[in-house]
């Protein structure tokens, strides 16, 4: 036998399963907003997959290239930003939904589409508009994913939004699971199009939104150790971490540390991501789920970790925030981020001329109209183009090294 072809040498290839009836399916898709008749002439795609690409296609997504993730737009090539972020997040999420059965192509569009809504700076960004949208409903970054998608981006002549299906929009509408006291921009987007927000969402959506999780778990401690913010002792404390590095360790004793952090990372996804597809598999069994209504009428979660791997990935999310959230550095770059986006704010409410002439054409007259249209406009800036709009209309400003 050729040696360059051993069978033992293959990489595992994953089973192919099938749909599972309490998948979600396109062809029982509740429709769009808009109806549309689905054109061949447009490639052989069913509504799901159409939502995927009007998604990528948008540019709100191409916007996140520019958008923070951990980062306040990094001095470097090699941390994530919003956009690479939610790549990861789809892998993820494309690999439990193919071994769950689960659609495919609806778990990649609620992967993609999850953080569109998010202003630049990330939460710090966010909460300067909260802060300066108090008297006009506030500001959540959940809501405005729906916003941006259904009202802000308008690339079809009849309609605004993308009009993606209905099993999409309440999938990024429950994100975290049920919302029982939606902000307006929810509110507005559940008024138009009924999204059933008391109930849980598909269990594409679920491993959608634990997905997303398992990416920034890992991926955080890749980019505070790359930048210098975490130590390998530090994260070592976190007995998960320190667990997986000891196996790591083992099976390459040959090699110094400073190579095996990668593999560590891999590992842990690796480990988070068998937990889920088990213990969500062992879920659906007891729940005698069947059909996509049964996930919706269950009353719980059935994507989740098991009870050990849920302690374990708390523990490792209190030490992040406690190590790399909260660093020093970060509260220095999250306060400079969220002066530029307050001074964004009061300069064009004080002079809504300073907008761009298509911004300053769609004011509307009264409030909260006036200011939510404004935090509209600085909602979709990334960070670099923010800092620029903040040096024409407001002035110069000091931002810590890094920026």
């Amino acid at each position: 036998m050729d040696q360059r072809h051993r069978p033992e040498d293959r990489e595992a290839v994953a089973e192919v399963t099938l749909p599972a009836r309490y998948a979600s399916h396109p062809a029982a898709s509740r429709g769009r907003l808009h109806p549309e008749t689905e054109r061949g002439e447009r490639g052989p795609r069913d509504a799901f997959q159409r939502d995927r690409d009007r998604i990528i296609h948008s540019i709100s997504f191409r916007r996140l290239r520019h958008k923070t993730q951990v980062f306040m737009a990094p001095d470097g090539d090699h941390f994530r930003v919003r956009l690479t972020h939610s790549l990861e997040v789809a892998q993820i999420g494309r690999t439990v939904a193919r071994t769950l059965g689960l659609n495919e192509d609806l778990t990649e569009a609620l992967c993609l589409a999850h953080d569109i809504g998010h202003p630049p700076f990330g939460h710090a960004g966010e909460d300067a508009l909260k802060a300066a949208l108090a008297g006009a409903g506030g500001f959540d970054h959940n809501g405005h994913t729906l916003r941006a998608l259904t009202r802000l981006e308008c690339p079809y002549p009849r309609w605004p939004g993308l009009n993606l299906s209905w099993e999409t929009l309440e999938g990024l509408a429950k994100h975290n699971g049920p919302v029982t006291r939606p902000g307006w921009a929810l509110s507005q987007a559940d008024a138009a199009f009924a999204l059933d927000l008391t109930r849980w969402p598909s269990l594409e959506a679920q491993v959608a939104a634990i997905s997303d999780d398992i990416a920034y778990d890992n991926h955080d401690i890749d980019d505070g150790l790359r930048a210098g913010l975490l130590s390998l002792d530090q994260i070592l404390s976190v007995p998960m971490v320190a667990r997986g590095f000891d196996a790591v360790r083992a099976r390459y004793r040959d090699l110094p540390e400073s190579a095996l952090l990668g593999e560590m990372v891999r590992s842990q996804i690796g480990a988070m991501v068998n937990d889920l597809i088990a213990e969500t598999a062992r879920r659906i069994d007891a729940a005698g789920i069947d059909t996509a209504d049964d996930v919706r009428a269950a009353g719980a979660c059935l994507a989740g970790f098991s009870e050990r791997m849920r302690d374990e990935e708390r523990e490792l999310k209190r030490f992040m925030y406690a190590n790399l959230y909260h660093h020093p550095r970060q509260i220095e770059a999250a306060q400079a981020a969220g002066a530029v986006v307050a001074g964004l704010f009061a300069a064009y409410a004080a002079d809504p001329q300073a907008l761009p002439a298509p911004w300053r054409a769609g004011m509307p007259d009264d409030e909260p109209g006036r200011s939510r249209h404004i935090a509209d406009f600085i909602a979709g800036m990334t960070d670099r183009y923010a800092v620029t709009r903040y040096r024409e209309v407001v002035g110069p400003i000091d931002l810590p090294e890094g920026f």
